[in-house]
Formats: structure tokens, C-alpha cells, sequence
């Protein structure tokens, strides 16, 4: 089992302005990391940032769609300890819909090529730290979200991306946890009308989960009951959320 420290550790964060990536940029820096990259797409959203310790935190400007900012970004760091692939987007649409083809194009461009190709370039640096990587899929990519299903199937990428490099990399001892939140309460959820978790929840138990060596974090009341009935009953899952069609 592998466990991680972020005690003075060197960590990067994408999609880091708000929601789920805002709160893992403030619980590192409240809580030991000596240096947080705080990656976002838009310079004008840095000022979101500007209230977390500036001595830890250093936004950075990171369309991760971009190969060359990618790449650029790669050969500028000189440590690394810890990726979280936290960017990602979503659009309400069924798996039938007229326009899912480039919906689902669009949403593995950002959920799952580019958490694969920046895992790629950083992995020099990951391997000289024996670091961490942690890919935030979702509970909609264990089963598929019907009214979310292109999203479901880029979630079940990253999902599948992180058992792959979790099986080539934990001889090596780089950490690979998958975090599978339920809804929470962001701007991406915020036309989905269901209960939901505080981003600072899911911060507080992915930390603490890599703490203890955990590869698989479901970091919500929701997300834990819906894993709890797709280990017992796969397909009771399947139409659970199929029932959820708005």
C-alpha cells in the first residue's frame, strides 16, 4: 500500500479557480503543501485565487486542451509531487440526442485526452518524487448518468485511465487514486436539483483517503450508497439513475 504526505510537497492543481479544484488549492495550502500550481483556462479568474496564501499558492495559466501550453508548462517545473486532474466540463444530454456525437467529443477533449496527455508529460518529474496522481472521475462514471451519458462516458475514461496507470506505476511507487464524487455543489451542478456536498468535503476525504494509502474515494453520502448498490447489484444501479431522467 502506498500513502501519501502532502507535507511539504509540490503539487498542481487543474481547474483550480472554483468548486472541487478552488477547495483542493485551499486545503493544500492550509495544510502543509509547500507549493500549489493552481492551474486555470482564463487569466481574468486568478483573482479567485488571490485570498490563499500567495507563499504557497502560484496561479498558473493552463488551457489543458492545449498541447503546447502543455508541453510548455512540463519543461518549466523542476519538481513535481502531486498531479490532481481536476478540469473538466459537463453538458446535460442523452446518449440518443441529436448533437451527443460532438457533445461527447467535446467532453473527452477535456475530461480524458487531456488528463492523459499532462499525466503523460509530468510523469518525468512524478516518477523522480514518487509522487501522487489523483484522476477526479464520478460516480456517473461507474454507471452511466442517463441525462448526463457523454459526460458518463468521459468519467468512465479517466476512470479506466487511472486502473491502467495505477497497475504500470504502483511497482514504481506513484500513488494513483480515482475520486468518484456524487453531485456537489458547484457551478457545474447548479442545474441539477439534488442534494449536494460541499467541495471542501471532497478536499478533506481525498486527502485523507491518500493519507491512509486509498486508491478509490468516494468522497460523498451519495456517491458511497450508489458504489454500495453497484458492487451488490450492477444493473439495480443502471436503473436507479435511469430513473433520474429529468
Amino acid at each position: 500500500m502506498i500513502q501519501f504526505d502532502i507535507q511539504g510537497k509540490v503539487a498542481l492543481v487543474t481547474g483550480a479557480n472554483r468548486g472541487i479544484g478552488k477547495a483542493f488549492v485551499e486545503y493544500l495550502a492550509q495544510n502543509g503543501a509547500r507549493k500549489v500550481y493552481a492551474c486555470v483556462r482564463d487569466a481574468a479568474t486568478f483573482d479567485s485565487l488571490s485570498v490563499i496564501n500567495q507563499d504557497v499558492v502560484e496561479p498558473v495559466l493552463l488551457d489543458v486542451t492545449q498541447a503546447a501550453q502543455v508541453e510548455a508548462l512540463a519543461s518549466e517545473l523542476t519538481s513535481l509531487d502531486l498531479l490532481i486532474n481536476n478540469a473538466g466540463i459537463i453538458e446535460a444530454c442523452l446518449a440518443s440526442a441529436d448533437n451527443a456525437l460532438e457533445v461527447a467529443r467535446v467532453e473527452m477533449e477535456t475530461n480524458y485526452f487531456a488528463p492523459l496527455n499532462l499525466s503523460l508529460a509530468l510523469l518525468p518529474l512524478l516518477k523522480q518524487s514518487k509522487g501522487a496522481i489523483v484522476n477526479i472521475s464520478s460516480i456517473a462514471g461507474i454507471s452511466n448518468f442517463p441525462s448526463i451519458s457523454p459526460y458518463s462516458d468521459s468519467k468512465a475514461a479517466i476512470h479506466s485511465l487511472t486502473l491502467g496507470l495505477r497497475a504500470e506505476l504502483s511497482s514504481q511507487g506513484i500513488l494513483v487514486a480515482g475520486v468518484y464524487p456524487g453531485p456537489i455543489e458547484t457551478r457545474m451542478t447548479v442545474d441539477f436539483e439534488m442534494d449536494k456536498a460541499p467541495p471542501s468535503q471532497v478536499a478533506e476525504r481525498t486527502f485523507n483517503g491518500i493519507a491512509k494509502g486509498d486508491v478509490s474515494i468516494f468522497p460523498d453520502d451519495f456517491s458511497e450508497a450508489m458504489y454500495a448498490e453497484f458492487l451488490s447489484h450492477p444493473t439495480e444501479l443502471e436503473k436507479i439513475f435511469a430513473g433520474m431522467i429529468a
